[in-house]
């Protein structure tokens, strides 16, 4: 079952939905910087952004590395692998930057909110005094 974490940048926060099986569907076949509709995840009115995601295995995708099947590369830093020295390169697994059908957890982040909507912050309760 597909998961989707969004992001709003604008207090911080994250919600994370599910989504049926039938609805990845519709996400297949998008990159990764490409702005959608919210109403995917129950968010209408709202503009989110795809920032990333893994598969099954736990294997990012890459926003540099096209389509979106596992491939080998040599990478020196960014999604999927830290250099621990200046200047090292290292042969990783990482998938391309395209949503596929072995695509799990995908990442968004809100970049339009609907006219009229407030950015809502949590209720802080009052001390309990005993």
């Amino acid at each position: 079952m597909p998961v989707l974490i969004i992001s709003d940048p604008g207090d911080g926060t994250s919600q994370k939905v599910e989504l049926e099986d039938a609805m990845i569907s519709s996400l297949v076949g998008r990159r990764i910087g490409e702005v959608i509709d919210g109403t995917i995840a129950n968010l209408a009115g709202y503009k989110i952004k795809l920032t990333g995601g893994t598969d099954k295995d736990g294997i990012p995708m890459r926003p540099d590395v096209h389509g979106g099947v596992k491939g080998r590369y040599i990478l020196s830093g960014g999604v999927g692998y830290k250099p621990k020295n200046k200047g090292e390169r290292k042969r990783v697994v990482v998938r391309g930057n395209t949503i596929s059908n072995e695509t799990t957890f995908l990442n968004f982040s809100i970049v339009e909110r609907p006219k009229g909507a407030k950015k809502e912050k949590p209720k802080e309760e009052p001390p309990v005094e005993a």
